[in-house]
Order: C-alpha cells, then structure tokens, then sequence
C-alpha cells in the first residue's frame, strides 16, 4: 500500500519519456517552466504569450528565462486584455501555431470566456476538422495566497460543462510538467489550472501552511528532458478497501493528510484531468470500496462534484453502501478573511469521513 504521507510516490517516465533523462528536484513553478522549455525546444510552433510573461517572467516567475532564450517572438508581453490573449491565440492556432496563452490569474479569465467558448471549443468542428485550436491557456487558480476575492476563485466547473475544451489540474510537480506537455502537444483547446497553493510545496504536517519544500518530496523529483502523461488518466495516490477519496490539485494533498492523521483505510484518487475524466479507474475504486467522498475546493452548487456524484450514482449504484458525499467550499463569495476556513480541511473531511463510514 502507499505511504499516505507521501502523497505521490516517486514515478517513472512514460509515454515516450526520454529514459535517459536525468531527474532534478524541482518545485511546481520549476515544472512548468521546464515544460514549456523543453516544448519550445522541440517544436518552433510553440509560443508563449501573457502579461508580464516576457522579461519579467510572469507574476509567479512561471516563465523566467524563457524570454531571453527564445527571444521576443516567441515569448512576449500582451496588453492587458484576456479577451485580446485568447483571440490572438486561437488565430495563432489556427494558422498552425501551438500557443501558450498565460492568464495571470484565474479570475481574470472571465473576459476571455467568449473567444474561448464560442472559437476556440468549436473551430474544429465548425470547420469539419479543417482548422483546429491547438492553445493550452495557462493560469493559476484557488486560494491560499489571501489574494482576495479577484485572486483566488475555482472556476474548473465553467470548463468542465463546455464541450470541446479539455481541463487539466496536476497536483505535483512530476504531473505538472508531464500534463503540461501532453496538452500543448495536443489539437484541442485545453484549460491547464495551476493550483498556485502548492506551486512552491506539498502540505504535509500542517494543513494550512507548507511544511517542507517540494526538493524534499518524493514527488519534486522530475526528468529534465521530455516526457508526458496522457491526458484522462488519473492516479491512485493511495490504496484502500474503506472508501474512495477523489480530489484534485491542492485537495489531493489535504486528504493525504486526512487519511494519514486518522488512519482511515482509503483510496485517493487524482484525477489529473477532469475532461477528459477517467471513469473508469474512478468505477472500479468504488465498486470495490462501496464509499465515495468527492472534496474539492471550488463552490459547493454546480461544482464538478456534482457531476461526479452523479456519474459514480449512475455507475456504482448497486455497489455503494452509503450516499456519496461531498466536501467543497461554501456557496459564498470568496471570503477573504476568512480564507482557511473556507477550505476543506481537516475537521470537515474527517466528519465526512465519519458519516459515510458509519452508514
């Protein structure tokens, strides 16, 4: 069984990973950067694009360097306009380029949402596959830096419920670089949300703060060179025959924490990517299981966990010994003040934990 305390164990390249690569710690910021380094290495096609991208590396230094590698064509400031970044971006696309559109956080996306939804999730179809939308929009998402009400939100539930465009939210470094580059790779529009809690470590110990550095984790450890994870893969994190845990982002972590500090026998399921999800890893868990708790960090109505409570319902109907049960934040406006305890964290999740064990 996995060491809960480890969260995610230490992993081996795959899917055309350069065996030879060798493996540096690194933090989630470190990842990311190495990911597109290594894709604008390997593909003159792959453009990086944001405010404050260029020289000063972006507002968390996701793109330091990049700039002064690849010059100023290839990674380069815009005004601020998100609805301008993604419009540039799906033409771009469109005429053959695979850009990396950063929005700076994920609450400005809002502006963007028309170019997003309206082209880039429909140019293929529209098209009958003559043109298609290659973008990868980049932008730290959640709380945990009380950036406020217009520095925080979870908007991962808009995306989800748009056909066309896929949503990926990694929770370690290793996934972070590897899904990075799958969904630049890839002819789809993809969302690619940063949890930004955990961009400079894992949360393990105290719930609330980082207790150690990603280099310290087994998890910062990332091959230097080329590798991806396939996108609508996720990772059993941990085993357990008690009951399944599904989470993503920085809530992989806090239920790690959860399991380790009560010693409940549960299964942790990443999700990795919510579109495209894969069900059936989450299938088999459950009907093996007989539970399923669902946390994430977004509001609770119209959340993506109620579309997981749904699809597990549909699915696991038979095999499930208690309701599904969901931890999420509040249906509030992002509280500011009172940003931990909007979280899910640990008296929350052991409740829950608690009820549907004793049903």
């Amino acid at each position: 069984m996995a060491d809960t305390q480890s969260a995610v164990s230490e992993q081996v390249p795959q899917d055309g990973a350069d065996q030879a690569s060798e493996t540096a710690r690194m933090n989630m910021i470190q990842a990311i950067n190495s990911a597109m380094d290594v894709m604008m290495a390997r593909d003159a096609g792959v453009v990086v694009m944001g405010e404050d991208v260029g020289y000063f590396g972006g507002v968390f230094r996701a793109t330091a360097g990049l700039q002064k590698k690849y010059g100023k064509t290839r990674v380069f400031d815009t005004p601020i306009t998100e609805c301008g970044i993604i419009g540039v971006a799906v033409g771009m696309g469109a005429y053959g380029l695979r850009p990396v559109p950063e929005i700076q956080f994920a609450d400005y996306i809002y502006p963007a949402l028309d170019q997003l939804v309206s082209e880039a999730a429909r140019l293929r179809y529209r098209s009958s596959g003559e043109f298609t939308a290659p973008i990868t929009v980049r932008s730290p998402f959640g709380g945990g830096i009380f950036g406020g009400q217009t520095h925080s939100q979870s908007p991962e539930g808009l995306f989800t419920h748009m056909s066309g465009i896929k949503t990926v939210i990694p929770s370690t470094p290793y996934d972070a670089k590897g899904l990075l580059i799958a969904a630049i790779e890839d002819n789809d529009p993809t969302i690619f949300f940063e949890p930004k809690r955990i961009y400079n470590g894992p949360f393990n110990g105290h719930w609330d703060r980082p207790a150690e550095n990603w280099s310290k984790h087994p998890a910062g450890a990332v091959p230097e060179g080329y590798y991806k994870i396939p996108l609508g893969k996720a990772n059993v994190v941990r085993e357990g025959q008690a009951v399944t845990m599904l989470a993503y982002g920085t809530m992989v972590h806090v239920c790690a924490q959860v399991v380790a500090d009560t010693g409940v026998d549960a299964e942790i399921i990443d999700l990795r990517t919510l579109v495209p999800l894969d069900i059936e890893t989450i299938e088999a868990s459950v009907k093996k299981t007989g539970r399923c708790l669902i946390v994430h960090e977004a509001t609770r109505t119209a959340g993506f966990g109620a579309e997981l409570s749904a699809l597990v319902q549909e699915r696991c109907f038979y095999h499930l010994e208690a309701p599904v049960e969901r931890v999420t934040g509040f249906d509030t406006p992002y509280p500011h003040s009172l940003e931990w305890a909007y979280f899910p964290g640990p008296v929350r999740i052991g409740q829950a934990l608690k009820k549907i064990l004793k049903d």
